[in-house]
């Protein structure tokens, strides 16, 4: 298998253990939504933990990359919450796509913030995927409103987290980030994990755990499929997640996105397969 398919292989993998989390979110009920954040990362947390130590590596990464790890783990730490309860109170599969507007937004604050030029082909990108966002959230003005929001707003934070990863690029070991986030995450939510407690019975428990299992396994998959081939080779790759939370949203939830939400996920996969393609040309024409 060449590196490029292997690549691919394990975004799908990703793309699945994202989803399954997100499905086992879903299933663990009315559980607080702090709880649920709380519960998926001390798995990923110690996980984590046991790789930087197998590697002898620093726990908390070097001193000198503690403002970026510190920033990058406190907007993961708000868009996953945010996400949560998106998952929640939204079609699972609505709620996966308006997260996955986050490569749009990474553009807008790469541009802002690390002075990157946004190109032309990206800007039409990010306004078709602005239109595909309506089609989804189909804006009322009322208190439905709120849940299509706040999703929206996890893919803000989620793209800001994104943004400091580029800045922190390979100054720090993969695992060492992915523990210093669940590390985080765990250590500021459990206040209020205390705070809002309500007791799980055994199923929830199980749900959560696992939710935190998958999520590590998407987590880890996405790193090391980059490692494989580069980002603009294979990234589309990931918008498989929608695949997967459309058809769990429907077996397990019965919850049937309407023909509007589809021509949405629509509009804002083409507008990815767009800048996939062109990311692709310039690649090619670049190398010649």
């Amino acid at each position: 298998m060449s590196d490029r398919n292997k690549g691919i292989m394990l975004l799908l993998i990703s793309a699945f253990g994202f989803s399954m989390m997100a499905a086992l979110v879903k299933l663990s009920g009315d559980v607080p939504t702090v709880q649920k954040t709380f519960m998926r990362n001390i798995v990923s947390a110690v996980i984590a933990f046991v790789l930087v130590v197998y590697n002898k590596e620093r726990i908390f990464g070097k001193k000198e990359n503690q403002v970026l790890l510190l920033s990058r783990s406190a907007l993961g730490t708000i868009g996953m919450v945010l996400f949560f309860y998106a998952i929640d109170h939204m079609v699972l599969s609505d709620a996966e796509m308006l997260n996955k507007l986050s490569p749009f937004i990474l553009i807008i604050f790469s541009a802002i913030f690390l002075k990157e030029k946004a190109r032309t082909y990206q800007i039409v990108a990010i306004l078709v995927a602005f239109v595909g966002t309506l089609f989804i959230i189909k804006p009322q003005f009322s208190i439905e409103l709120l849940p299509y929001l706040i999703g929206v707003l996890s893919a803000v934070f989620a793209a800001g987290a994104y943004t400091l990863l580029r800045v922190l690029g390979s100054k720090e070991q993969f695992y060492t980030v992915v523990f210093y986030f669940a590390f985080f995450t765990t250590v500021s939510l459990l206040p209020f994990t205390i705070a809002f407690y309500e007791p799980m019975s055994t199923k929830q428990w199980i749900y959560l755990l696992g939710a935190g299992g998958f999520a590590t396994i998407g987590q880890f998959g996405l790193t090391i499929a980059y490692k494989f081939a580069p980002a603009r080779e294979i990234s589309i790759f990931f918008y498989s997640t929608v695949v997967y939370t459309a058809a769990i949203s429907i077996i397990f939830f019965n919850q049937v996105p309407d023909w509007m939400s589809f021509l949405g996920y629509f509009i804002i996969f083409g507008a990815s397969l767009y800048m996939f393609l062109r990311n692709n040309k310039e690649a090619k024409t670049a190398a010649k």
